[in-house]
């Protein structure tokens, strides 16, 4: 797909400090000169937000089938309404998860056929694939800990040590099929944001001067 800007996007599992970096990120871009627009999925938009409300209450039991359509249906708002208009701009576009996270959390973990959540979401993103997604694999329970302790558990958030744990493998699977785009970032529990930011730094600031 023909684009003037770039996009990044950031994944990982439950509380691996994915909004921290960024916010931090979209700072550091900014200051260099850069149009930034930081987004997010589930939401990003008038309706991808309400998907979002209904995805992450814990009163909804949802089926791995329907947690996919309910992401690609947000997605595809979001692609159509806020990225690919920015992209056209020129804007350096950074989203909090992409289609990878549905073929981790709803494939790998859930179950459903890898195959077709790609050929699916190859049409709710119209063909639009990420310049760079960055993986911050921090070990889960130590996330899940984190996540939780900042605030009431969200749905996703309350599936078993076991969901996550197979999401985390779903996520190394993708690393694995597509290394060029799909960067693994080895989180250490005690390692500082500020660490992790100047990591990040430089894997985006390596693909920018390829532009």
């Amino acid at each position: 797909m023909k684009k003037q800007g770039f996009f990044i996007t950031l994944e990982g599992n439950e509380g691996c400090g994915k909004s921290t970096q960024i916010h931090l990120l979209g700072d550091l871009l900014r200051k260099k000169g850069y149009p930034v627009l930081a987004t997010r999925e589930p939401g990003g938009t008038t309706v991808g937000d309400k998907i979002r409300k209904v995805l992450l209450d814990p009163k909804h039991r949802i089926s791995p089938l329907t947690e996919t359509l309910l992401y690609m249906a947000s997605r595809a708002q979001l692609v159509e309404e806020t990225i690919l208009p920015k992209l056209k701009k020129g804007t350096i576009v950074i989203c909090d998860r992409w289609l990878d996270a549905t073929v981790a959390y709803q494939g790998y973990a859930g179950g459903l056929h890898v195959k077709w959540i790609k050929e699916l979401g190859q049409v709710a993103t119209q063909g639009l694939r990420p310049d760079l997604s960055l993986y911050l694999d921090l070990p889960v329970s130590v996330g899940l800990s984190r996540a939780k302790d900042r605030r009431k558990a969200d749905r996703v958030e309350r599936k078993s040590l076991t969901y996550h744990e197979n999401v985390r493998q779903g996520y190394l699977k993708i690393s694995k099929e597509e290394p060029y785009r799909f960067r693994r970032l080895s989180i250490g529990s005690d390692e500082t944001v500020a660490h992790v930011h100047e990591r990040i730094k430089a894997e985006v600031e390596r693909v920018l001067s390829r532009r």
